[in-house]
């Protein structure tokens, strides 16, 4: 096994490894790498099955069960922990979510009172173009605060909105607006929280749209969000990744926000996904 920092904030390749048929050993240096290198590992490659491919990703945690789809219903029955993320139409139905629109950065499932730790997506039908996953850093974003700015950020609390998935459409059940920003449902997090394994300090942020400080007026607390988007979002918090057919990417939810690009949507995209549990909610930072 050979592992590769990608040489920007966050991120590594690991090569020469079949993640169907992993030692204990292997695995243990691959977690250890995923802190190291900030929360994001890609593996190149891979040859997996869902069995195969939950069980890697169910060595990190207690898998989340998947998203129901619009009909109530799981994508995969069989698989109620496995989450297909597609554009693909067949018979007039989609056989998977978000479509071929783009991802405003975000982290996921941050609307819950406990999000998962980490999401890892295998990719199996690609686009010839479009569709690539851009990464940011929220712990290196934070190091470079101002001191100032980190004073000002602590003990801020952020609410997260549930009522709206990651390419903008409302949930089923949610209304697409809220008269008070208070009515908009969804979780309270630390603005500012502690990764629990690493102990680094990151700018927890979820979805911008319909979030918000809650210890600040409107306007500051839009304008704060504002700046913080957009000073985690440089170029030197971030990496993308550009998919490749067997690429499987593991993320730390606790560190990293993430987007995608939108594709064409006559072009077919198919993926997997998995979520971790998390033990315990994101804790604000001392």
């Amino acid at each position: 096994m050979e592992i590769v920092p990608t040489g920007a904030a966050l991120g590594a390749d690991v090569w020469n490894v079949d993640l169907a048929n992993l030692t204990d050993t292997a695995f243990a240096e691959i977690h250890q790498s995923w802190l190291d290198h900030n929360g994001v590992l890609r593996f190149p490659c891979q040859r997996l099955d869902d069995n195969g491919f939950l069980a890697f990703a169910a060595r990190f945690g207690e898998l989340d069960m998947a998203p129901i789809n619009a009909n109530g219903h799981y994508w995969k029955p069989e698989y109620p922990q496995l989450a297909v993320i597609s554009n693909v139409v067949l018979d007039g139905k989609p056989v998977g979510s978000l479509g071929s629109y783009e991802s405003k950065w975000h982290t996921d499932m941050s609307y819950n009172e406990l999000p998962p730790k980490a999401s890892i997506l295998y990719a199996i039908e690609l686009p010839r173009e479009g569709g690539d996953t851009g990464f940011a850093s929220t712990a290196a974003a934070y190091d470079a605060l101002p001191e100032d700015m980190k004073k000002r950020l602590a003990g801020l609390t952020c609410k997260h909105d549930s009522s709206h998935n990651s390419v903008g459409q409302a949930r089923k059940g949610f209304a697409e607006a809220y008269e008070k920003r208070e009515d908009i449902p969804g979780a309270v997090h630390p603005l500012v929280a502690m990764h629990p394994e690493t102990g680094r300090k990151v700018i927890y942020l979820g979805r911008r749209a319909r979030a918000y400080i809650r210890e600040l007026p409107p306007g500051e607390s839009d304008a704060l969000l504002d700046e913080l988007y957009a000073h985690v979002s440089k170029p030197e918090f971030t990496w993308t990744q550009k998919w490749r057919h067997g690429d499987v990417v593991l993320w730390d939810n606790r560190c990293t926000l993430h987007r995608r690009d939108a594709l064409d949507p006559n072009e077919r995209r198919l993926l997997h996904r998995a979520q971790i549990k998390d033990v315990a909610p994101m804790s604000a930072a001392a």
